[in-house]
């Protein structure tokens, strides 16, 4: 188990480029299972869900070359529907091969996913997608989908599932008719998802709303795509710039999926300049929570596109405990995300865990060194976080969770100045 050995309490400063949208990666290389000629993925980032993700396309019979970082994928032949289980296990983003699969050979087998310890990340909502597009689901240990033909149907999904719209895209592509979906996730890696499929050929409108209309083709061809820039890791790094009290520029930052991100560190006195694509964190914040109107204490809530990621909730959770004042921060998506507040208070975080879903915040508070366990990808980068900024030299054990999402953080971390090591036990 690796791990990193960091000494707090240093301002980081520089030039950061940000790294593709992990989350748009993972539907994008299960998408290249649509067709059987050449797909190019460019701006994918180099980390460990990434890798896995390719391993499943190689064990499905996919034919991947890396040229630089420009991957090139072609899958002339399906050698098996199953999805390997160690991979399966690994993460999440597994089930995203269910839809891909189903519309190229009519079958799945997919033993249950893995990914982060954050609460009950149901299923269903793929399910029944499947379902209404004329699959057949068993359970039995893992899970088979079963589709003759796949027909284009009416579809509410019963929530805004980011992976389940993926999903439920992916499949209804090449089935026949029409399919609407509905309540369908609008999230910045959807739209790069349904503009690559279009890239292939498919026939899909209504993108970045909540209602998809899909046209279903008998063939999709090949195609060049470049990932965008992930958001998620930028919010991460305007974290630790305010937290260290440092200066920062970000570039590549796609401030146009930033505007709700940027409302809510601006209720914690955090602000920056933007310059086109590039934006830039100022030294000398302010780091004032901001009240609502007649002084009552604001919040941080998470919601489906375009409300708050919630993913970034973890981050805001730190964030906030050196910001002078006190916030509500309300994640209400998943039961457990919240658990590793415990450790915070532990190095000196004024924290009140209401309940599994609400935490209110006081600060500033002087943190204190710590060993700590990273427990999914969000919430281990809150714990960097917190310690680049704790007085001490903190070790944070388990960080393959990290990686998972942030690309060679350790070394991009150590380019701005952080006092970051890496060791392998």
């Amino acid at each position: 188990m690796s791990k990193y050995i960091i000494d707090g309490s240093f301002p980081i400063s520089g030039t950061v480029t940000a790294s593709g949208n992990k989350n748009a990666a993972l539907p994008c290389i299960a998408a290249c299972l649509l067709t059987d000629e050449e797909i190019v993925l460019r701006n994918l980032p180099d980390i460990a869900d990434v890798r896995v993700m390719f391993e499943v396309l190689e064990e499905l019979g996919a034919d991947v070359k890396n040229e630089g970082g420009v991957y090139r994928v072609k899958t002339t032949d399906i050698h098996t529907s199953e999805i390997p289980s160690g991979q399966a296990r690994a993460i999440r983003a597994s089930i995203l091969f269910a839809g891909p699969l189903l519309a190229r050979t009519g079958k799945v087998i997919l033993p249950p996913p893995g990914g982060d310890v954050i609460g009950r990340r149901r299923l269903d909502t793929h399910f029944m997608a499947f379902t209404e597009l004329g699959a057949r689901v068993e359970m039995d240990g893992v899970y088979k989908l079963i589709a003759n033909k796949l027909v284009g149907v009416d579809i509410f999904l019963d929530e805004a599932s980011v992976t389940a719209t993926e999903n439920a895209v992916m499949a209804a592509v090449l089935a026949s008719g029409k399919t609407i979906i509905r309540n369908a996730a609008s999230e910045p890696h959807v739209q790069d998802l349904c503009a690559m499929l279009n890239l292939m050929g498919a026939e899909i409108t209504g993108i970045g709303s909540n209602i998809l209309y899909i046209n279903g083709v008998k063939k999709l061809h090949g195609a060049e795509f470049e990932i965008g820039s992930d958001f998620m890791e930028v919010g991460s790094y305007i974290g630790l710039a305010a937290v260290t009290r440092g200066e920062l520029t970000i570039k590549k930052a796609a401030p146009e999926h930033l505007r709700m991100v940027k409302l809510g560190f601006g209720r914690l006195g955090i602000h920056w300049e933007t310059s086109g694509n590039d934006i830039h964190v100022p030294s000398g914040l302010e780091m004032k929570v901001v009240s609502d109107m007649g002084g009552m204490i604001p919040k941080i809530d998470d919601a489906p596109w375009p409300g708050f990621p919630a993913d970034l909730t973890s981050i805001m959770l730190v964030v906030a405990t050196q910001v002078d004042g006190t916030i509500l921060v309300h994640e209400k998506m998943f039961e457990s995300r919240m658990f590793f507040v415990d450790k915070l208070i532990g190095m000196g975080a004024r924290i009140i865990l209401c309940d599994p879903h609400r935490a209110v915040v006081s600060g500033p508070a002087r943190l204190r060194a710590s060993y700590l366990i990273s427990p999914d990808v969000r919430a281990g980068m809150a714990m960097v976080i917190a310690a680049l900024c704790a007085e001490g030299q903190s070790v944070i054990a388990n960080v393959y969770q990290i990686e998972r999402g942030y690309e060679d953080l350790c070394g991009r971390l150590q380019s701005l100045g952080a006092r970051i090591t890496r060791v392998d036990d």
